[in-house]
């Protein structure tokens, strides 16, 4: 039973770094189109922000993933990696029920 609560709980965390990573690819679209402008206080403060909590997680698979130029496929590992993570979690989980 521990375990299964703690499967959750990293189960939430999870999606929230899924989500946070979306709102970055979201948001550096939106900015490289000029669809929003990074000089809007909110729009900067947002972006730092999603930055600094994703930065961390980021820059090792960044390292070991090779440069494709223009597009950055870390964050694409990281949900890849994290889904991964949660199965594994998710079977443990159920077989200790």
């Amino acid at each position: 039973m521990l375990f299964y609560t703690l499967f959750q709980i990293v189960g939430y965390l999870i999606s929230i770094v899924v989500m946070l990573v979306i709102v970055q690819f979201v948001l550096s679209l939106l900015i490289s189109f000029n669809v929003v402008n990074i000089h809007n206080q909110f729009v900067e403060a947002i972006w730092r922000a999603v930055n600094a909590l994703l930065d961390p997680i980021l820059n090792p698979i960044r390292k070991i993933m090779p440069n494709t130029g223009a597009i950055d496929f870390s964050p694409l590992a990281l949900i890849i990696g994290l889904q991964i993570l949660s199965i594994i979690f998710g079977n443990l989980a159920g077989a200790t029920m």
